[in-house]
């Protein structure tokens, strides 16, 4: 089975190749990403939690591996992340809970490979 870090590389890698084939869509999309992420009302992490209940709910894995290490890196707690999944099953239901999986288990082996 692929780790959890190795999807991550793998999908970054195969971004890198589609933002060199479309510029004008990869800088698009950067900006609406960094115009999303800018200060405001709801800090860095908050916004990543929101990025993650969207990304479990929605299936994304790419998605719920990014946004774990974003929020590894914004100062999320463990415990934090399983109060957000539960929201998550809830609103998404069994699906959800497949995905929620996968976010506990990522950012399981996140921390074990930082530390």
């Amino acid at each position: 089975m692929t780790s959890y870090q190795e999807k991550t590389r793998e999908i970054r890698n195969e971004l890198r190749s589609l933002h060199k084939l479309n510029p004008e869509t990869a800088k698009g999309f950067g900006a609406l990403s960094a115009g999303a992420m800018a200060d405001g009302p709801l800090d860095k992490k908050q916004r990543e939690y929101v990025a993650l209940a969207i990304a479990v709910t929605q299936r994304c894995e790419p998605c719920v591996n990014l946004h774990v290490e974003a929020l590894m890196k914004a100062g999320a707690s463990r415990a934090e992340l399983g109060s957000v999944l539960a929201m998550c099953v809830q609103m998404g239901g069994g699906p959800a809970l497949m995905y929620a999986a996968h976010a506990l288990a990522a950012w399981d082996e996140f921390t074990a490979a930082a530390g």
